[in-house]
């Protein structure tokens, strides 16, 4: 129970990894508010797991992208639990698409969810951090910022800003004892990975040192040490869990 007694916001909570980054924070006791943006069913399910589970939490309908949604979410946690010491910034989408032919709506969509939310959602929760002196902040970014695949220039540049805003963010915050860190994952068992898993997961298989690909609790487990007490001295650091596939080798 590392962080009993904490409080978590979570964007993006309601499927694959970020479902499993909601269970992980509640198992070690906190309390866990995540934001969903259509998909209630799966959200409302969450919730009642949970409470099967004798865990707390909150599921609340957003669109991430705006501003207004941001500010409003986190006061709806704060008037529920007064407090928000712990933000995982996991909400993205994919709309893959060669440069050439890339409409600007594809570019702005990707860019304002999976980088615009950080912005809105990590500007929203810094100023009670900073009050209470204590805040933990995880940005989910991906490998893919670190390859150039074709058809993810929004995609990639997003991620890539991810984790240049967490650098920033560790050197604002550090002196206030707030840390602020990205988790980069490679291939993840998961919705979004789906289509290209159907047409090739065995190729990706070959490149990764583990030799599978990854499950979301992967990805969770470490963002649930990042959250904790234990890494109080860890910040401004992008922590890689792609199986060794960024190592290049066969």
């Amino acid at each position: 129970m590392k962080l009993a007694g904490k409080t978590a916001l979570v964007t993006g909570g309601s499927r694959g990894i970020g479902r499993a980054i909601v269970w992980a924070l509640a198992q070690e006791g906190a309390r866990v508010a995540f934001v969903y943006r259509s998909d209630s069913e799966a959200a409302e399910q969450l919730v009642k797991d949970l409470e099967l589970d004798q865990r707390e939490s909150m599921a609340i309908q957003a669109d991430v992208s705006e501003a207004d949604s941001a500010e409003r979410v986190v006061q709806q946690v704060q008037e529920a639990w007064e407090q928000i010491d712990i933000l995982v910034n996991n909400a993205g989408i994919v709309r893959d698409g060669l440069l050439a032919t890339m409409d600007t709506e594809q570019w702005q969509q990707v860019i304002d969810t999976n980088l615009g939310s950080v912005y809105h959602f990590s500007r929203a929760v810094t100023r009670p951090m900073m009050s209470q002196r204590h805040g933990r902040i995880i940005n989910i970014s991906s490998v893919a910022s670190h390859f150039g695949n074709p058809g993810q220039a929004n995609y990639a540049a997003s991620k890539g800003g991810i984790e240049g805003m967490t650098r920033c963010l560790a050197a604002e915050l550090g002196r206030r004892g707030i840390t602020v860190n990205a988790v980069a994952p490679g291939f993840i068992e998961t919705d979004m990975t789906e289509e290209i898993r159907n047409v090739a997961e065995k190729e990706i298989i070959k490149h990764v040192s583990c030799r599978r690909l990854g499950r979301p609790e992967d990805i969770a487990h470490a963002t649930a040490f990042l959250a904790s007490d234990e890494a109080s001295y860890i910040t401004g650091h992008v922590l890689v869990i792609d199986g060794g596939l960024t190592l290049g080798g066969l």
